[in-house]
């Protein structure tokens, strides 16, 4: 089987190499250059490859150190045991990232604004230098992401897993929650469907913190994925891992009245129809309300 050519910003990446390519984003008036640095590993075998992107909301930093960990995964640094190629992302959305912000200058969301266009806002360039340079010239992709500000999420992936590809994927990539979400319009993972490239959505931890639990959750989930793909060698032994709860949908549970929470069901814990998730006071009256 022929080893297909590969090329990223008009450099052509043999096999067996591994290099950073970085792709023009825009000038600021100072006339700086900014750049998104692409990591690119490719092995000296044939097989899939697969994106891995961090810091599409630029203040959602656990996936950039994810990204930074997998590629110091020894087996990364020895291209004969890789078939096919990674190329990683870690961060994608760089003005956000550089202004600790979810959004782009123009205050769009980028991942709201895919598969972009080459003569559109910031935004809409930007998701198209990705799509073209990146996605297009993938066979699968893992989207990192963290919740918002003071808001922490559970290491879970949000995938259509009416797919059975994307399902047989989020299965291997080990979490305790897989939820099956409806392609949101302008999200990477809906352009990437639209070309046949299944992606998983890693969400973990929140926004501009860096978390240490959801970090190595998603270093080893993406390490799965790339063995359940062939692209790494699976391991002779492999630790018996509880079947994760699959959820069909989600909703939010409002406050009935205004106070402080105190949670009192742990994050990543069942809870019953009816059981007590927490209870809002304020700090002047011995008034409770219960959230059932």
């Amino acid at each position: 089987m022929a080893v297909e050519g590969l090329e990223i910003n008009g450099i052509r990446i043999p096999p067996g190499t591994r290099m950073t390519i970085d792709l023009p984003v825009t000038r600021l008036y100072t006339h700086s250059p900014i750049a998104m640095p692409v990591q690119v590993v490719r092995g000296k075998r044939p097989g899939p490859r697969l994106f891995v992107s961090a810091a599409i909301h630029g203040d959602e930093l656990n996936g950039v150190e994810i990204i930074r960990r997998l590629l110091k995964t020894p087996a990364l640094n020895r291209p004969g045991r890789l078939h096919g190629t990674l190329i990683a992302v870690p961060i994608v959305n760089v003005h956000g990232f550089i202004n600790h912000s979810r959004y782009l200058p123009d205050r769009r969301d980028l991942n709201r604004s895919f598969p972009g266009s080459g003569k559109g806002s910031l935004a809409a360039r930007l998701a198209d230098l990705f799509m073209v340079e990146v996605v297009n010239k993938c066979s699968h992709g893992v989207d990192l992401h963290t919740g918002g500000s003071y808001r922490t999420n559970l290491p879970h992936i949000r995938a259509n897993l009416d797919d059975p590809e994307t399902a047989r994927l989020a299965d291997a990539f080990g979490v305790p929650v897989l939820l099956n979400t409806t392609l949101r319009d302008g999200s990477l993972r809906q352009s990437a469907a639209e070309l046949g490239i299944p992606t998983l959505l890693y969400e973990a931890g929140e926004a501009l913190r860096f978390d240490e639990i959801s970090i190595r959750a998603g270093v080893k989930g993406v390490v799965r994925v790339m063995r359940e793909l062939g692209m790494l060698p699976k391991t002779r032994r492999t630790a018996r891992r509880a079947k994760p709860v699959v959820a069909r949908s989600s909703s939010w549970i409002r406050a009935p009245g205004s106070g402080i929470l105190r949670p009192m069901a742990p994050l990543g814990s069942a809870v019953s129809k009816g059981g007590l998730l927490g209870v809002i006071a304020d700090p002047f009256r011995a008034q409770e309300i219960e959230l059932p």
